[in-house]
């Protein structure tokens, strides 16, 4: 029985389609983070991508798996969470305002990725000693637009309706 306490029900089981692409596309992309940051000695890899991961391979027709949410998310907290390191410190207060600030400006500028959260604590965790405006760059803009590149290839295989779902510039309604 798929009904849940609510009276709702489960979401219906992926398809094997679905499966493999969530497996291809996790492994690929985290893959070839890796292994950019490996071959070029700068860092291409953060966690919260491999939540982005998730998102982009599991729920890929989602809000939050388009690219509009995946790139300007991550670049909008993690520009948040640099001004906070900067402006403010590594305590534990900055490190948390910062990630309320961070969602607020996802919700105002509509371009919320739930994994993005997190980038201002990696960035504050890591420190100045580790993270520099370049940070913004590589891994957070090259990395994000890389996966949403690996995200285009694997969840436009096998189906009818195109991914992403939509795409808008930041300067539109």
């Amino acid at each position: 029985m798929n009904k849940l306490k609510g009276g709702g029900s489960l979401p219906p089981r992926p398809s094997l389609l679905q499966l493999l692409k969530g497996l291809i596309g996790g492994t690929l992309g985290i893959l070839c983070l890796c292994l950019l940051g490996q071959y070029s000695g700068v860092p291409w890899l953060m966690a919260p991508f491999g939540a982005t991961c998730v998102i982009l391979f599991a729920a890929p027709t989602s809000p939050l798996a388009q690219p509009r949410n995946v790139i300007g998310g991550h670049f909008i907290a993690a520009s948040v969470g640099i001004a906070a390191l900067y402006g403010l410190g590594d305590s534990y207060i900055t490190m948390s305002v910062a990630v309320g600030v961070a969602i607020v400006a996802m919700q105002f500028l509509r371009a919320v990725h739930p994994p993005a959260g997190a980038n201002p604590i990696v960035i504050i965790l890591a420190g100045k000693s580790a993270v520099s405006l370049s940070f913004l760059f590589t891994p957070v803009l090259v990395g994000s637009v890389l996966l949403v590149v690996i995200a285009s290839l694997v969840n436009n295989y096998g189906v009818k309706d195109g991914w992403p779902v939509y795409w808008h510039g930041f300067g539109k309604t």
